[in-house]
């Protein structure tokens, strides 16, 4: 049968995040995860659901894409499909025609994993490379040491305080306590946890968010800020190490995280951390 392509709709979602813990896999490259669609979450599970884009055939999910912003598409397929000629051909016209809907005209972009089929056909049709962009790797065999601060888990009570970090961090004003809510009750969050650092005077310094995808895969962190009143302080690390040691509890066998590699700031502090970074990724990117 035919690729089928589409939003799978509220009810669909639960198939698209199964897909994709089910593919996060040691060795593989850098890819969307459930945690992705889990922090987007944020915006409810209706606005999920309408950034969803799945490519199936006879039933069977064989790509999941996240619109994440009007412009940019970040998307992976199972492990058995990175070189099924039909599924790239279907999802390279679905994502290079605007008239089919899955991306506007103009400027967009396209994250993909570096071996799969599509980025050759991109190329083909004349798309180029955007800045690229340090994923980075952390195994979690081994016990996390301890991050030197105080940390928290946040749960209902202490979402105002994880929201008030992040905006700091972040710069921005978009992220809530209500908006922590939304995405503590989507699915992924079943195997999430959010954190928080003090200082040694009881000041929050620093969140993460981390995604697990399941025992012995896996995991993310999506995101990490400091506080903008305490930067260039070590929270940085600490909450990244806290993190990990959150990942492994849950039963992730690693960690992983993805930053702008012009953030050298932001690559040093996970390298200091214990992460490694692994070779550089570029979007594909439609400048027309």
């Amino acid at each position: 049968m035919a690729i089928v392509s589409g939003k799978p709709g509220v009810d669909g979602l639960s198939a698209a995040v199964g897909a994709l813990r089910a593919w996060q896999d040691e060795g593989a490259p850098t890819q969307l995860h459930p945690g992705d669609l889990g922090w987007f979450w944020r915006w409810g599970a209706e606005a999920t659901a309408e950034a969803v884009r799945t490519w199936s055939r006879d039933g069977r999910i064989l790509a999941v894409g996240l619109l994440d912003g009007p412009d940019l598409l970040r998307l992976t397929t199972a492990p058995d499909a990175w070189r099924d000629e039909e599924l790239a051909r279907r999802m390279a016209d679905d994502v290079t025609d605007p008239e089919r809907g899955v991306l506007p005209a103009g400027k967009v972009s396209v994250e993909a994993p570096t071996d799969v089929r599509l980025q050759e056909l991109l190329s083909e049709r004349g798309w180029g490379f955007d800045a690229p962009w340090t994923p980075l790797h952390r195994d979690l065999t081994e016990p996390v040491n301890h991050p030197g601060v105080r940390i928290e888990a946040v749960g209902p009570e202490r979402a105002q305080v994880c929201a008030a970090v992040h905006r700091s961090a972040f710069g921005g004003g978009r992220f809530t306590a209500e908006r922590w809510h939304a995405m503590a009750v989507g699915l992924p969050f079943t195997e999430a946890r959010s954190l928080v650092a003090y200082d040694d005077r009881g000041s929050a310094v620093a969140t993460v968010t981390v995604w697990s995808a399941g025992p012995g895969r896996p995991g993310l962190l999506e995101p990490m800020g400091v506080h903008a009143d305490h930067r260039g302080q070590g929270h940085g690390r600490a909450i990244t190490l806290a993190a990990a040691a959150a990942l492994r509890n849950l039963g992730a066998s690693s960690a992983l995280v993805c930053t702008p590699t012009a953030n050298a700031g932001a690559v040093a502090t996970y390298v200091s951390a214990g992460f490694r970074p692994r070779p550089e990724v570029r979007d594909r990117i439609r400048d027309v």
